[in-house]
């Protein structure tokens, strides 16, 4: 299938894009959705910019849709931007977000898309180390009992993996961060050209929550 591949940057939608490379499909454009709020129910929001570094990393066109990030009426912004495409279906990262997965099935339906979701309901654990097998994922939010300031800009690794296993059992954390505990960067994954190297960026702690704000990143060639 030729696909449109939702991308926020993060974790579930780059290995989603993976996934569907590796099963033979054409991934023919990036579309990110830019919310004016930064409470949107359906997308991200934490250094959205650098999607268009992934863009350029991987050599795969982008189209940014604002967005009014308002509850429901944002739905009518992905229909707007699946338009402008000429496509099979729809990449989606989603894990258990049934307010995600069911809005997105919803309107792949209306344009007479493919939704292809292929991390649905994959175990977490399993899932996220089959990720770090292949990609460079940094934390760059927390928003969790357990997860302070030091977990900013941390690689998740076999050991991070470990240490998130342990807050699910004590605290309740999901693993992959479903329930918006942690978000995530993605620098490299086999599919881009080039890997992205952070050369500058801030910390911002609120509290009980943190972001990591990526203020300066480059292209560098791979190994």
């Amino acid at each position: 299938m030729k696909l449109a591949a939702l991308v926020s940057g993060g974790k579930d939608s780059i290995y989603a894009i993976q996934k569907a490379l590796d099963e033979g499909h054409e991934v023919t454009h990036l579309i990110t959705i830019v919310p004016e709020r930064d409470d949107s129910y359906m997308y991200h929001s934490i250094n959205l910019h650098m999607v268009d570094m992934i863009s350029e990393a991987c050599e795969i066109p982008l189209i940014r849709q604002p967005s009014s990030g308002v509850k429901e009426l944002e739905l009518e912004d992905l229909t707007h931007a699946l338009r402008k495409v000429d496509v099979d279906g729809v990449t989606v990262g989603a894990i258990e977000s049934r307010y995600q997965a069911s809005r997105v099935r919803k309107i792949c339906d209306s344009l007479g898309l493919t939704m292809y979701a292929p991390l649905w309901h994959r175990d977490p654990e399993e899932l996220l180390l089959d990720m770090i097998k292949v990609l460079d994922i940094r934390i760059v939010g927390v928003a969790a009992d357990g997860l302070d300031e030091s977990w900013l800009g941390r690689q998740i690794s076999p050991d991070s993996l470990e240490s998130l296993k342990v807050l699910n059992r004590r605290r309740m954390v999901h693993v992959a961060g479903e329930g918006g505990e942690y978000e995530t960067l993605v620098l490299d994954a086999p599919f881009f050209k080039k890997r992205i190297e952070i050369k500058k960026s801030e910390a911002i702690w609120m509290g009980n929550r943190g972001i990591l704000k990526i203020l300066e990143a480059k292209l560098v060639d791979k190994i």
